[in-house]
């Protein structure tokens, strides 16, 4: 096997032979060696129906032709300037004119970085310097979010990772999702809290969706307590629709942050937010963030031509909800677990009813879903290989594929 191959050569160079902690497939990952639509062929020729689509940014699935043109069109006039390129304000018009949260913004290069920033931007913006973020929420592999889940809002953070200092973490409180009595009594106790940072629609504890009328809960409260409202869209950044999470739930934050889809596939990020906390970034302002590949015009000419796309064919959206609503109807009810789905997003938790916040979700059977796995994957279904990964659905999704999907849920739940 060419894959075990290549896994045993990785294993020596590489920290777990993999790029990534969720590569690392056991007993070997499998490696790809070409993708279309909606599917993936590895190297020992398997072809896998992707539902995974590298965990959320290619909503137009793999090698789509008219990213794939817009990205040889860039490559013909250079990929990396270290100037400003005409793409920045034309990409930055579109984004900003569709989310009502974002009026200035600034493209760096991952949405970890987005997020990173987004927080230095919330505290030099109000001077204060303590944040709060959802027990099991991610937003990146940056120090000041690394904090064990359940660590609780009252204490100081725990580091979730050898090599972060507790003084650092110290700083970061955290609350249960769709608790807004436990958010409500940790601003009123504490006034030196610069943002609350969460997403809106939790999704890399599987997905959790937001109890009705939980967002505009927490806009009433961040506002009260003159806390800035920072939404992570990096995953339902154009994902839910145009104008992400906000635009569906009618609720406006202070600072977003955006990502995956944004980038048609290649490297990207951004945040933005309000005129007067955009302002306060270098070299207008006093906060400082900058980056080598920032605003790279090869992600912008692909995130470009993806947006446009999406804006010239709006009811890809509901076909895409259908289908994951299709999937739900063949898994239909089940002892051993529950589905949940949102827009193109979905997932089955080994759990009797959905969970609505992290700890719920921990308690999820996950043996039984790495038998699942496994079982899906001989049936040539390749889903993210975690319980707490979302699965996609891309606009490559075909009616066969996704009944295709449907059935072998079915089957593998069965």
């Amino acid at each position: 096997m060419k894959s075990a191959e290549l896994f045993e050569r990785a294993k020596k160079v590489m920290p777990g032979g993999v790029s990534s902690p969720v590569r690392a497939i056991r007993p070997y990952p499998f490696y790809t060696a070409n993708a279309s639509g909606s599917h993936i062929t590895t190297v020992d020729s398997e072809e896998l129906l992707d539902c995974c689509m590298a965990y959320g940014p290619l909503l137009l699935g793999h090698a789509h032709p008219e990213i794939k043109d817009a990205i040889r069109e860039q490559v013909e006039h250079g990929w990396l300037y270290g100037t400003p390129v005409p793409l920045e304000p034309e990409f930055s018009e579109l984004v900003t004119g569709d989310h009502p949260g974002i009026e200035m913004l600034r493209f760096v290069s991952s949405g970890s970085e987005a997020t990173m920033a987004a927080i230095r931007l919330a505290r030099g913006f109000s001077g204060k310097r303590d944040i709060v973020k959802l027990e099991g929420g991610f937003h990146g592999a940056h120090d000041g979010v690394l904090v064990k889940a359940g660590s609780g809002a009252t204490t100081m953070g725990v580091p979730d990772s050898e090599g972060v200092l507790a003084d650092l973490v110290s700083h970061t409180r955290q609350v249960r999702y769709n608790d807004l009595e436990a958010l409500e009594s940790l601003l009123s106790s504490n006034d030196d809290i610069a943002a609350f940072i969460l997403e809106p629609v939790m999704g890399n504890v599987g997905l959790i969706l937001p109890d009705e009328g939980y967002l505009a809960g927490v806009r009433e409260i961040t506002r009260a307590h003159d806390v800035l409202l920072i939404f992570d869209e990096v995953i339902t950044g154009y994902r839910l629709g145009i104008g992400g999470a906000q635009v569906k739930f009618g609720v406006v934050p202070d600072i977003t942050t955006l990502g995956k889809i944004l980038g048609g596939g290649l490297p990207i990020g951004a945040f933005g937010g309000r005129r007067e906390l955009m302002e306060m970034v270098a070299p207008q302002g006093p906060v400082y963030q900058a980056g080598t590949f920032s605003g790279n015009p090869l992600s912008l000419a692909a995130g470009l031509a993806t947006i446009r796309w999406l804006h010239e064919h709006r009811d890809v959206y509901a076909r895409l909800e259908e289908s994951a609503k299709a999937i739900g109807e063949a898994v239909g009810e089940r002892e051993n677990g529950s589905f949940v789905r949102i827009g193109s997003m979905f997932k089955f938790f080994f759990r009797d009813r959905p969970p609505a916040d992290y700890m719920q979700a921990k308690e999820c059977d996950t043996g039984a879903f790495g038998k699942f796995w496994k079982d899906m994957y001989g049936r040539g279904i390749f889903l993210p290989p975690s319980q707490f990964e979302t699965n996609f659905l891309s606009t490559a999704h075909s009616e066969r594929d996704v009944e295709q999907i449907g059935d072998a849920y079915r089957e593998c739940l069965s």
